[in-house]
């Protein structure tokens, strides 16, 4: 069978050079399909940028016109025309480029809460379309650094550092085009800088690459390691967990406050070194500038213009690195979530999907063989008929290969060979709304969703009516425990239903399987969490639930497996015994020792 292969490493920070390339290029499309249905509002953002920028470079060269220019006219002629000119173009210039400023920054804030949104919408709905097999190996802590933090990564570069970079680089491009334009000597005295700028620049995006992959790596291990604890705390307080947990959690928080700290070493190297690149390239261009001033070879005007040149190119620069410390942030990020959204289903919904209107709940196995892995099999070559009404009991070790075979009936996962049918269609073939109609599963734990107790019932039927509601619950035993609930029907259960025991959680879950009204129905030890009155409350319920459905219940309990039509004893993915409880009982296999042992406890 397939496995999940798309997250594996993911959490590592010593990809080779072609993972590294694979996992850019896989980055970068999902990046550009964001960006592509958001082509027109993108163009509008850049063209605004691009002429915003142009104006606020002006500046200088104004600035020069001025002193070289409109001040001499008054002086020697005291004609203010060029100074009015001059002084209206600065204006012009300064209150056109902050109004476009304004502008790119309300649409670039709408290209990027498009992007966001589409991206939170991906990662949800193609987290739920993927198999169990995935949500099995990939850790809800995880999930939630996809959908939080990492989320949060990409939005504060799309919403600054983006915007840093592209405004930079821009600004400096101008400034350098202006600049050789204005006195091309200073412009090739800030070109030949730019080479050991480029080292400097080149040097720190390495370390930086480096470093913030690391971080984003430890800071998924301490979301997980939080949301593993918090979730888990009863068994954390159980076994007395606390000052292990806290020592590892401090683990945790050290090695992600070393690389934090790393960072900001990189920082403190990089900012030094981009001032004296700064304070070198203006030194030289004064330097040759007043030279050429003193030799009348150069206006003072034009010098004092490529000395704010200079400065100004080099300004935006400190923007730039901070774009570079988002963007890397924000590209290990990326790498994560596109991660995620390459993950294929390995149980994909059928090309061609049949249609089964009316299941009648004839279950069969076929030559099945399945494993978890390629050197673990856990049904080979398996088969096995459940006729349509039939109440099947599987019994067994820890292992023996029970819960798979539930979860092949559910289509949570799909054979190695051979085929699972339902009324004589392959699983892989029925149409998905067909199959999770005919088929519900209830299992031990019995998860309750935040909202009321009849938002819970009519989960599988959200559009039953509150009187349908309320049949499903009688039907089960489970109407007088909610009528007492402080709000009844309406009491919100909270979060893994808090508000409810155990005993009266799984009842309500066997209410929900009730109202779905499935033809083929699972319990897998669905059983467990009750009590002993809650037991015998629920096998009258129990038999009402089953009537007129098939049936398969896995159960350690022996009073459960009691009401089943047929048992089955499984050992290593076989069946090993297969009769009606009573003729089990009546021998002396593996049941009737179990059973005999059981009655001896009842004693």
């Amino acid at each position: 069978m397939s496995t999940v292969t798309g997250t594996e490493g993911e959490d590592r920070s010593d990809y080779t050079q072609a993972e590294s390339r694979q996992i850019r290029r896989r980055s970068l499309r999902l990046l550009g399909s964001l960006l592509t249905p958001l082509r027109a509002t993108l163009i509008l953002a850049a063209s605004v940028l691009v002429v915003s920028t142009a104006l606020r470079v002006l500046g200088p060269a104004l600035i020069a016109y001025g002193i070289d220019t409109a001040l001499p006219a008054v002086i020697d002629r005291m004609d203010w025309m060029p100074t009015v000119g001059v002084i209206g173009v600065f204006i012009l210039s300064a209150v056109g480029g902050a109004a476009l400023i304004g502008w790119y920054v309300v649409v670039a804030a709408r290209l990027t809460q498009a992007v966001m949104l589409d991206l939170r919408k991906r990662i949800f709905r193609h987290t739920q379309l993927l198999s169990l097999e995935f949500h099995e190996s990939y850790t809800s802590g995880r999930i939630i650094s996809r959908q939080t933090s990492d989320l949060d990564s990409i939005r504060e570069l799309l919403d600054g550092g983006l915007n840093e970079l592209v405004s930079g680089l821009l600004y400096g491009g101008f400034t350098l085009i202006a600049l050789i334009l204005l006195d091309v000597h200073s412009g090739i005295i800030l070109v030949v800088m730019g080479v050991p700028l480029w080292l400097l620049m080149r040097w720190f995006y390495r370390r930086s690459q480096l470093v913030y992959r690391e971080s984003r790596v430890v800071s998924a291990q301490v979301i997980v390691k939080f949301v593993e604890t918090m979730t888990g705390i009863r068994a954390v307080k159980a076994f007395r967990r606390e000052e292990r947990d806290d020592e590892d959690f401090g683990d945790l928080a050290n090695q992600y406050r070393d690389v934090n700290v790393r960072s900001i070493r990189l920082f403190g190297t990089f900012e030094p070194g981009l001032m004296a690149v700064a304070a070198t390239t203006v030194a030289l261009v004064l330097l040759w500038g007043g030279l050429r001033v003193a030799g009348g070879g150069l206006e003072v005007g034009v010098l004092l213009a490529a000395v704010l040149y200079v400065r100004n190119f080099f300004s935006p620069l400190q923007e730039v690195a901070f774009f570079l410390n988002s963007y890397q942030s924000a590209t290990a990020a990326l790498e994560k979530v596109s991660g995620v959204l390459e993950e294929q289903p390995t149980v994909p919904d059928p090309a061609k999907p049949v249609d089964l209107w009316q299941a009648r709940g004839h279950v069969c196995f076929d030559g099945v063989e399945f494993g978890y892995g390629q050197d673990r099999t856990i049904l080979p070559r398996f088969t096995l008929d459940i006729p349509a009404g039939q109440t099947v009991a599987l019994v067994g070790a820890t292992g023996a290969g029970k819960s798979t075979l539930a979860k092949l009936v559910s289509r949570f996962y799909d054979p190695t060979r051979g085929r699972v049918t339902l009324d004589d269609v392959d699983l892989r073939d029925l149409h998905p709304k067909d199959l999770r109609r005919a088929i519900v599963m209830v299992t031990q734990e019995a998860y309750l969703f935040s909202g009321s107790v009849a938002d819970n019932i009519a989960f599988g039927k959200p559009e039953a009516t509150f009187e349908e509601v309320q049949a499903a619950a009688r039907a089960v035993g489970a109407d007088d425990f909610i009528r007492a609930l402080p709000d009844g029907y309406e009491t919100d259960v909270n979060k893994r239903g808090g508000r409810v025991s155990a005993g009266q959680r799984q009842l309500i879950s066997f209410a929900r399987a009730f109202l779905a009204d499935p033809a083929v129905l699972i319990l897998d030890e669905a059983t467990a969490s009750l009590d002993m009155p809650s037991e015998r409350l629920i096998q009258d319920a129990l038999q009402h639930l089953l009537a007129d459905r098939t049936a398969i219940i896995i159960a350690h309990r022996l009073s459960t497996v009691a009401i089943a039509d047929r048992v089955l004893v499984m050992e290593d993915g076989r069946i090993v015994e297969d009769d009606t409880p009573q003729a089990l009982i009546a021998g002396t296999g593996q049941f009737a020792r179990l059973h005999a042992a059981w009655r001896e406890t009842l004693v």
